[in-house]
């Protein structure tokens, strides 16, 4: 033993602790987590002595000896601590932040008991110890700032930072149908590959190239996730050549830039360049850019498939918080300005377009695949069904509004009452990063589902389809699926907005947690009223909802687009004839394009 190991072993005794630190877990957080919490510590620490602390008796998981604390002030739960470790010197004290609001009086009584000692959770488990000369890492930890971004500073603030964005310089092309001459040659450029069809926008660019496709050539720009391999599926049938390149990896702090982070997030050199190239090599007549966060690459048509400064006017409605101001101002900023640049604008409503304001933008609506989804029997029950992946944040809101205002007002007097919510791929990632909470569990009479294939079984056994959107921007084709499919839907007036549905007739419309479910009661009560709901429903897709419908708005709203036709008289032929001559007549300005398109 050493002389230093020696004294400090005999000062400790001198003050009546033992010289051996202890490590101790706090029970401030759900059961769950604080357990795999205390878990984790015995295995980083597994030769030290471990105690638990928590409010109240054991839940009898514990291995170690419990600490239970009478609930109390600050003040009151630090006397209770001081004299439970008045014997021993705490090496290490594990607590758990997050939700509860409860427990901060007993996080704020450890982080007493043992200043610098403290071993912060978050609900994803990660740890981070607070120490004042990392204050504003810790800060930003307790707040909810995931791990990875804590420590993320702007780079014109800290030009020698290490933990930069990156581009991947790879990429993959996969080869279609063959190049006719015949055909003029649009390129797509896209956030995403559009199959399968397992949300909104996906189903539209999809359904929009397959019928494009029986008079143009298409090659198909889209980015890809990291460890989520592309599944070709029949996209390849209908399109020539699909050029996929990752996502760039975007490290800046959201708030640090005056464009908006989702565009930042796209910004790939990679990209540009493949863009450039296929355009020159392929004498590829337009460009049509799919998003508004794809703007900054160009082209000849922008297809906003919402409105992305009208969801953030939304958001900012509700939380009047300095971050949403921020979002908001930065969407209405760069959202109007580049929709201005481009030749043609294309919106999903007569309201988007009433919105942007531009006397070049058309509306060519949202479709629904009339042979795929076809009404079918209802079977008698009570089985309500919610589709919306979590991907899509505004989602998120409306099942937290449906589970946390709308479910309690209905299980006591529907005990038979079930609920199937489909949330799409890795919902809890999605959840944990929009919401800054551990995704709570489904409960009784909920069935929670990720990625499904094929929805239309779904569908099928459901009595009524829920659109409870609270915030939204563009148009949701999920309803359309509901009413492709003769479901009743029940929606709140954001959830139905731009599809031209009338209250009582094609849909029921609620607004509030009362209101919602009071609409639930009647309708699940009332299948005459559903069935008179589906049945117009179903009628009003048909007339002005089917993807092969779109065929002719899709090639009169680009005539329109380009000047050469009123989309109101324009025929059959005239459309075919226009768009061949609008087409050649882009060679002049490619090599304009191609220059814009290398720029970085």
């Amino acid at each position: 033993m050493s002389l230093k190991t020696a004294l400090k072993q005999a000062i400790f005794r001198f003050l009546g602790k033992d010289p051996e630190a202890v490590v101790v877990a706090v029970v401030s957080g759900e059961e769950a987590p604080a357990q795999a919490m205390a878990e984790e510590l015995r295995r980083l620490v597994p030769d030290r002595r471990h105690f638990i602390i928590r409010l109240g008796a054991a839940a009898g998981w514990e291995r170690e000896p419990v600490v239970g604390l009478e609930p109390g002030s600050v003040w009151s739960l630090f006397r209770q601590l001081r004299r439970a470790f008045r014997r021993f010197r705490i090496g290490q004290a594990a607590v758990l932040f997050g939700a509860g609001a409860q427990f901060s009086a007993l996080r704020t009584a450890v982080f007493l008991l043992a200043p610098g000692k403290i071993l912060a959770y978050n609900f994803l488990l990660e740890r981070h110890h607070l120490r004042l000369r990392c204050g504003i890492a810790s800060l930003l930890f307790l707040r909810g700032v995931p791990l990875d971004r804590i420590f993320l500073r702007p780079r014109w603030l800290c030009p020698w930072k290490k933990d930069r964005s990156s581009t991947p310089l790879t990429f993959q092309v996969l080869q279609g149908r063959p190049l006719s001459d015949q055909r003029p040659r649009v390129a797509v450029l896209s956030p995403y590959f559009p199959y399968p069809l397992s949300h909104g926008g996906a189903v539209r660019i999809y359904h929009l190239m397959r019928e494009a496709a029986r008079r143009f050539d298409l090659f198909l720009f889209a980015f890809t996730e990291e460890g989520q391999p592309v599944e070709a599926g029949p996209v390849m049938d209908f399109c020539a050549q699909a050029v996929l390149v990752p996502k760039p990896r975007y490290r800046e702090p959201r708030w640090s830039s005056l464009l908006p982070p989702e565009v930042h997030e796209y910004e790939s050199s990679t990209m540009r360049r493949l863009l450039a190239a296929h355009l020159r090599e392929h004498s590829i007549g337009l460009l049509q850019t799919e998003y508004t966060q794809l703007a900054k690459y160009g082209g000849d048509v922008l297809v906003e498939h919402d409105v992305t400064f009208d969801l953030y006017a939304q958001v900012h409605s509700h939380k009047r918080s300095l971050s949403s101001w921020w979002d908001l101002r930065r969407w209405v900023w760069f959202e109007r300005r580049v929709a201005r640049r481009f030749r043609g604008v294309v919106t999903m409503s007569e309201k988007d377009k009433t919105m942007l304001g531009l006397p070049h933008s058309v509306v060519i609506p949202n479709g629904v695949d009339l042979e795929r989804f076809r009404p079918s029997p209802e079977q008698p029950g009570k089985r309500l069904l919610f589709i919306g992946s979590f991907r899509h944040f505004p989602n998120i809101v409306a099942f937290r509004f449906l589970m946390e205002q709308v479910w309690p007002l209905l299980r006591r007097e529907f005990p038979d009452l079930s609920l199937t919510v489909v949330a799409g791929p890795s919902p809890e990632v999605f959840w944990s990063q929009a919401a800054g909470t551990p995704m709570p569990p489904a409960g009784p009479g909920v069935r929670l589902l990720g990625f499904v294939r094929d929805v239309a079984p779904l569908y099928q056994e459901a009595n009524l389809v829920l659109a409870p959107t609270l915030v939204s921007a563009g148009t949701n084709v999920k309803v359309l699926e509901a009413m492709a499919m003769g479901r009743a839907v029940l929606s709140t007036s954001s959830g139905c907005a731009g599809l031209g549905l009338e209250h009582g007739r094609t849909v029921w419309i609620a607004d509030g947690a009362p209101a919602f479910a009071d609409g639930i009661r009647r309708l699940i009560l009332d299948s005459q009223l559903r069935d008179s709901l589906a049945r117009a429903a179903r009628l009003h897709a048909e007339r002005r909802f089917s993807f092969r419908g779109h065929r002719w708005a899709f090639r009169a709203g680009f005539n329109n687009i380009t000047g050469r036709d009123n989309p109101n008289t324009v025929n059959n032929n005239a459309s075919s004839a226009n768009f061949l001559r609008f087409y050649g007549g882009q060679k002049r300005s490619l090599n304009f394009r191609i220059r814009w398109l290398g720029r970085k």
